[in-house]
């Protein structure tokens, strides 16, 4: 069978995506029903499941997120628009197939699917320069590509679309295909916000390999005015995140304000480089690891490929830029952004020294090296998918094994089943996906927002997964501040007040109902856990 395959380089690829298809399949949805999906999931279904229902890009999630909470103290709103915060209409192309299939799991796939499109669109724009077995070996290394593993074993993003349409758009400008270049062009600006750093890229590789220069311009011209625009003029028309958020978040080590424009932030670049360049370099070590496991699955050759840097260059630029480590992770969804343009630019390497793969030594480093980023992505848990195989922690040991998180899960739905589908509710982070197909949710905490009567209430349901936080907050932080300092104050506080009574407890799972009277087993099972926590709780942060 790998005789057969070696030989027909097309049915390898399609063997190999086939089963990048599958396995991702799986473990995504062993992630999101076992409870390890989290948030950003909970976020898209949020909005795609409004705009089945005609309000497009609204999300109460997303309005947790907001300037207006965050800083200002508002209350979230369940007719916020996301597209404050980032602005994603190609998001619109997959309204009807959500229609058809309304639940979170039709992201999952959806994601899959798009990142398992890509790789074949690879692999025809490979065979417009490279013969079938060299473009074949190009194909195995993006679907072995740590940059692509990771962000599609995570929460549904919007920049799943950006492999896809960028292989797509490269291959129609390889064919002359301008129609569907420059409607690929308009696509990609459609995914985000900041995806113009993408296209603006391919432009600039245009002009300076002079293979088309005007076409180069105009698409430089196009992204770089789209994103001013959008930025400093329609984006504040729905929300002013964009200005007091996520560039200060993002790039406000660059100002010296509280809030900053796009052409703040450029300006203040332009003004003073020796911090970018200082910015570029930090941290050092991080920032060299990071390249490496980008170049790993092509065997190193984007490193000297010059149309690598000239594409991937300026969203490397734009990761390199933000602050913290978080931007150069490998296994989130900004490293699909550079992964376009890395592999364009082997290809173009590959065009100009074919005698490197007549090498068998060469070859074998660069099955290695394939296999290397394969085991560097898996043992590397990216978004706790494996977590059922892999201690989340060595020291302190952290790990819960299968059956202990589907004895949990079991819980969990006990308790989802009793909440009406149109009820209002508040959901720890996990379990916030599994009940974000509705108009009114919240995180908890937070048990307070704006409905479309404009008029402030408190949610029907709150449900809390405390158990996961006592299993993980022994080696993260984050996990203990939230159970100690977040959760428990306020289960304490709103129900000794009688403003929600305590109806279920169940495996470190509390359920509470707005104005019901508390049910005495569920509140002795949760005075048990208390006790079982107050050693946590005593200890400092």
């Amino acid at each position: 069978m790998l005789l057969r395959l070696h030989k027909d380089p097309w049915r390898l690829v399609v063997s190999v995506a086939a089963a990048f298809f599958v396995l991702s399949l799986i473990f995504t949805l062993h992630r999101h029903f076992s409870f390890y999906a989290s948030y950003d999931q909970g976020i898209f279904n949020q909005v795609f499941w409004n705009g089945i229902h005609g309000r497009f890009f609204q999300s109460s999630l997303s309005s947790t997120l907001s300037t207006n909470v965050v800083h200002d103290g508002q209350v979230p709103e369940v007719f916020y628009h996301r597209l404050g915060q980032h602005f994603t209409p190609a998001l619109l192309l997959w309204l009807p197939l959500y229609a058809l299939f309304p639940s979170p799991v039709t992201l999952i796939i959806l994601q899959v699917t798009l990142v398992t499109c890509a790789g074949g669109v690879l692999y025809l724009l490979a065979r417009e320069y490279l013969e079938p077995t060299l473009s074949a070996r190009i194909a195995v290394s993006f679907y072995a590509a740590n940059a692509i593993i990771g962000p599609t074993l995570s929460n549904f993003h919007d920049l799943c679309q950006i492999p896809l349409f960028v292989f797509g758009l490269l291959l129609a400008m390889e064919k002359r295909w301008w129609w569907l270049f420059w409607l690929l062009a308009i696509l990609i600006l459609a995914v985000r916000e900041d995806s113009g750093v993408i296209l603006f890229g391919v432009g600039f590789y245009a002009i300076v390999s002079k293979r088309f220069p005007r076409v180069g311009l105009a698409v430089c011209t196009l992204s770089f005015a789209y994103m001013v625009i959008l930025t400093n003029a329609i984006m504040p028309l729905f929300s002013h995140d964009i200005s007091r958020r996520f560039m200060i978040e993002r790039f406000g080590h660059f100002v010296d304000n509280d809030k900053a424009t796009t052409l703040d932030v450029l300006w203040a670049i332009i003004s003073k480089p020796w911090r970018l360049i200082a910015e570029l370099f930090s941290p050092f070590f991080g920032t060299i690891k990071y390249l490496l496991g980008q170049w790993l699955p092509l065997a190193f050759v984007p490193a000297i490929s010059p149309a690598s840097w000239a594409i991937a260059g300026f969203p490397l630029l734009q990761i390199f830029m933000q602050r913290g480590e978080s931007s150069i992770a490998i296994n989130i969804r900004y490293a699909m952004a550079v992964v376009p343009g890395l592999f364009y630019g082997a290809i173009l390497w590959w065009h100009h020294h074919p005698e490197w793969f007549k090498k068998p030594s060469f070859r074998r480093f660069w099955t290695g090296c394939i296999g290397l980023s394969l085991i560097f992505s898996l043992t590397s848990n990216p978004n706790r998918t494996f977590s059922f195989l892999i201690p989340d922690s060595i020291q302190p040991l952290v790990y819960v094994s299968l059956p202990r998180q589907w004895h949990h899960v079991g819980c969990i739905r006990s308790f989802l089943k009793q909440i009406p589908p149109d009820a209002s509710v508040s959901a720890s982070t996990y379990i916030v996906p599994h009940l974000s197909s509705r108009r009114e949710i919240l995180r908890f905490p937070d048990l307070q927002l704006r409905n479309d009567a404009r008029e402030i209430e408190k949610v029907d349901y709150a449900i809390a997964d405390l158990w996961q936080l006592q299993q993980y907050q022994v080696a993260f932080k984050s996990d203990r501040h939230k159970l100690t300092k977040e959760m428990v104050p306020v289960i304490e506080q709103v129900t000794g007040n009688g403003e929600y009574g305590i109806v279920g407890f169940k495996d470190g799972v509390i359920f509470m109902q707005k104005g019901t009277a508390t049910e005495p087993a569920a509140v002795a099972a949760w005075q048990a856990f208390r006790k079982e926590i107050e050693p946590i709780l005593q200890k400092p942060l």
